[in-house]
């Protein structure tokens, strides 16, 4: 399968997993808390075996936050990999609150290639391939297609970034979250800017956002796994931006032997230059 098939697979799994999660989320669902004490619901269960059998048509390994990960010893010569958060912001979805996304990324050689990131309740579809930028759509737009092929999403959808940054400096926090390392980097943006807005927003949501245009950066300073980020990162830079592991100063690689990311940012590249 060329990379335009993998990114149809792929944004398919996303909207079968959404419809999954929906359903769950109207009813009064059970939450249970991991051995991290990080809450887990039917719905991430339901959505990474729904993700797991669509994408199985690939014949490409899966790293799944809801799934016992390989060795390192074993999957460290894959070459290519899809890393999936099937249910990402579930403190969000816990809230009902709507802020919570499917992330499916194709990672090759520790670089993701294809980013899809589906938030089910926005019905807010942000994808980006290789050589082929990022993008953006709204589910309604498709005219009811379940599985719309990769040259009619590009057709219908808005390359990102799709808009100026504002004109105040604009960082993205994480609605559930806040570090105290956080606030002294607040502080710290205004002694340089002076007037330093701050939204806060769920999930992957926000390396969409600052994909999209809406702020200048979203930092983290707090745990996240590959999964949290892989796909936001693709997205990220086919659309010019970049996200940064803070550790390396240098873009985030992926299938790593520890999957736990070191804290990073999110950074818009385009000023107002739009």
């Amino acid at each position: 399968m060329n990379n335009k098939q993998l990114l149809e697979l792929a944004v398919h799994a996303a909207f079968k997993a959404g419809e999954e999660i929906l359903k769950i989320y109207a009813t009064d669902f059970y939450v249970e808390t991991k051995s991290d004490n990080t809450p887990v619901t039917l719905a991430d269960r339901t959505s990474g075996r729904t993700i797991a059998k669509i994408l199985a048509e690939s014949t490409i390994p899966i790293i799944s936050e809801e799934e016992e990960v390989m060795a390192f010893h074993i999957r460290k010569d894959w070459p290519r990999v899809w890393i999936v958060d099937p249910l990402d912001g579930t403190k969000e979805y816990v809230k009902r609150n709507g802020e919570f996304a499917v992330n499916i990324a194709l990672v090759e050689h520790g670089k993701p290639i294809i980013g899809v990131i589906y938030a089910p309740v926005l019905q807010d579809l942000y994808f980006g391939c290789h050589h082929l930028g990022s993008y953006r759509i709204n589910r309604s737009e498709i005219a009811g297609d379940a599985n719309p092929t990769a040259d009619a999403l590009f057709d219908l959808a808005v390359r990102l970034p799709s808009q100026k940054v504002p004109a105040t400096y604009t960082m993205i926090a994480s609605r559930s979250h806040i570090s105290r390392e956080i606030y002294v980097h607040i502080e710290d943006l205004k002694k340089i800017y002076d007037v330093v807005n701050v939204i806060s927003v769920g999930s992957s949501i926000k390396q969409c956002w600052v994909a999209e245009g809406r702020a200048h950066e979203y930092p983290r300073y707090g745990p996240t796994m590959e999964w949290d980020t892989a796909a936001g990162q693709c997205i990220l830079e086919e659309s010019g931006n970049q996200l940064i592991d803070l550790n390396t100063e240098l873009p985030m690689v992926y299938n790593r032997e520890n999957m736990r990311n070191s804290y990073f940012i999110a950074k818009n590249s385009f000023r107002n230059t739009l």
